[in-house]
């Protein structure tokens, strides 16, 4: 008994056999460790993304609140930038006093990247009164001040004389400049 199949069956079938071989062979070599390292690989993106995100988050929270100061102390900011001028401090100030002077003592050394300069000051005042509404106004005022202790107040007839210190504090412009000249390079 002899079977008859066509001859294109027969070469069909051991192409499809060829072929089916061929996809297990590739699936065992190839694609299934790929697939293996695949799920490793993905596994490390996704806990490198959770860490990109953590660090994104933090990013985006910190940029806020440099924002928010920013946006709040601008004039404590442009207060730095500005250079101190002891003229224009005793003529804004001089309606606070009946005399003011102010002689600068010496440039100290720089602060953190600031320059500070020491103010000594002696005024006289009809009232303590005046002392303090003087010190409202250096807060609110061009510059970044801080007055030292102590302040010594003496009482000479109807008039109180007054001698403090100050530090002004600016932006020292001297070392940014030389630091940019230096990173140009």
């Amino acid at each position: 008994m002899r079977i008859n199949i066509p001859r294109h069956y027969l070469y069909l079938s051991l192409i499809s056999i060829v072929l089916l071989i061929f996809v297990i062979v590739f699936s065992f070599t190839l694609l299934i460790p790929k697939g293996k390292e695949y799920r490793i690989e993905r596994l490390d993106f996704k806990t490198e993304l959770r860490e990109y995100n953590k660090y994104q988050e933090f990013y985006d929270e910190t940029l806020d609140v440099l924002k928010d100061l920013q946006s709040k102390n601008r004039h404590i900011i442009q207060a730095f930038d500005k250079p101190f001028n002891p003229q224009r401090f005793e003529k804004q100030h001089k309606t606070y006093f009946s005399d003011l002077k102010i002689s600068k003592v010496d440039r100290t050394q720089n602060e953190e990247g600031f320059a500070v300069y020491e103010v000594n000051t002696t005024s006289k005042i009809s009232s303590p009164t005046n002392f303090y509404d003087f010190l409202d106004a250096v807060n609110k005022g061009d510059w970044i001040i801080a007055v030292n202790f102590p302040i010594v107040f003496k009482r000479e007839g109807e008039m109180i004389n007054s001698s403090f210190t100050m530090r002004v504090y600016s932006n020292n412009n001297d070392t940014n400049s030389t630091a940019s000249k230096s990173e140009a390079k």
